[in-house]
């Protein structure tokens, strides 16, 4: 028996760049902390994902910026990633949903908050991790992680 289709549109479904992007980014975040479990690099693991984590932050910043024609003030912080800020200069173009995949902003691999400066000592904005320790300072494990060391 034959089955015939019905001529239709063609769908529009997809994924845009941004969400590929978004994926490649998680995917690369578990790489880094699940792949040397298996080896015994776990503290490297988890300094290769501190950085990835901050180059996402910098994107979705990136993006904030271009919406809204400032980065978020040290008081708004990372919060305003992922909810309006209702606090300093109003975000009026803010994205609905935000800027993060997720609706809370990540914390470094140790569990510790991402330390955000804007305008920052380096740049536009500054993000450090502590690193294993959550200290300033330190060495191997225990040493910053710093945006404006990753360019």
């Amino acid at each position: 028996m034959k089955t015939i289709k019905k001529a239709g549109r063609a769908s529009n479904a997809g994924f845009t760049l941004v969400e590929l992007l978004v994926v490649i980014t998680v995917l690369g975040i578990l790489a880094a902390i699940v792949l040397p479990k298996f080896t015994g690099q776990t503290a490297a693991a988890k300094t290769k994902a501190a950085k990835i984590q901050i180059r996402s932050l910098e994107d979705a910043l990136n993006q904030f910026e271009v919406e809204n024609g400032f980065y978020p003030a040290t008081e708004q912080g990372l919060e305003a990633l992922v909810s309006k800020p209702s606090t300093g200069k109003e975000a009026k173009n803010w994205r609905e949903g935000g800027y993060l995949q997720k609706s809370t902003v990540p914390k470094d691999p140790w569990d510790n908050k991402y330390i955000y400066l804007s305008p920052g000592s380096h740049g536009a904005f500054d993000i450090t991790s502590y690193g294993a320790d959550g200290m300033p300072g330190g060495e191997g494990e225990n040493a910053d992680i710093n945006s404006w060391d990753e360019k």
